[in-house]
């Protein structure tokens, strides 16, 4: 049985700390207040900084990047860390960017985190979309992540990354059986494209989170910016129409308090 502590920093970024590894997810750690463009006219305004400073971090082992090119999962601040990171992975586009020793995966491709004396972590890259059909284009390539390794209670650990409710993101519920979801949520949408949304509802989390039946549910990406069109209200309501199980894998974080989790 393992435990790992997770931390929720703000908006997608979490510290995860399993077996003696420290690993940080989609690093954003500037000040609030500043607007930020997405690219083809869209932008969003950061409402709330981090609830941990980057200063106060500590030594990482690994980052997971779920894309490198939108400012709320990679901003100026986060992007100064990669560098001391024990290893970067990302997509195979942002690996481009980023450069070495960054490691790009597409989709269902795998790496490790390996090291004496510590369980190898089996890292496979996801599905996602971040937007709406034929977006891709426009929105850029992103991924999720699937953590294993051994001595896991419930099964892997998965990371969905910035992504709408489509087959590709289901699949994951085929091939893996999972322990825990870090869900990314916020039904992103802009102004300037209307009622079109980039990352999943309340009610998309939710659906997913039924199919995938894991053992624990952890929203994140859903506070903090302006482009979020829902929050933890919508979340609760969601999953609080949900069956059973899926309504009681539901676990909130304290932003800045890590909370022991058995994954």
């Amino acid at each position: 049985m393992t435990d790992a502590r997770i931390t929720h920093v703000g908006g997608p970024t979490t510290l995860i700390e399993v077996a003696g590894w420290r690993i940080l997810t989609d690093p954003t750690f500037d000040a609030p207040g500043r607007t930020y463009k997405f690219g083809w006219g869209t932008a969003s305004r950061k409402l709330t900084g981090p609830a941990v400073p980057a200063e106060s971090l500590g030594g990482i082992d690994l980052v997971l990047l779920t894309h490198d090119h939108h400012a709320d999962n990679l901003d100026d601040t986060g992007r100064a860390l990669l560098p001391a990171a024990g290893q970067v992975v990302t997509t195979v586009a942002g690996g481009r960017r980023l450069g070495a020793p960054v490691t790009g995966l597409g989709p269902w491709q795998r790496t490790e985190l390996a090291s004496a004396g510590r369980p190898t972590i089996e890292i496979t890259a996801t599905p996602c979309r971040h937007g709406p059909p034929l977006s891709r284009p426009v929105t850029g390539e992103v991924t999720g992540f699937v953590l294993r390794w051994e001595g896991q209670q419930h099964g892997p650990l998965w990371i969905t990354g910035d992504t709408v409710l489509y087959p590709g993101v289901r699949q994951v519920a085929e091939r893996f059986a999972i322990g825990t979801t870090v869900l990314h949520l916020g039904a992103v949408r802009f102004g300037l494209t209307g009622p079109l949304r980039y990352t999943m509802t309340a009610a998309d989390g939710a659906e997913l989170c039924a199919q995938v039946r894991a053992h624990t549910v952890v929203p994140v990406h859903y506070e903090g910016w302006g482009h979020f069109s829902e929050g933890r209200t919508a979340v609760e309501a969601a999953f609080a129409g949900a069956p059973g199980p899926v309504r009681e894998s539901l676990h909130w974080l304290t932003p800045g308090a890590a909370t022991a989790l058995t994954v």
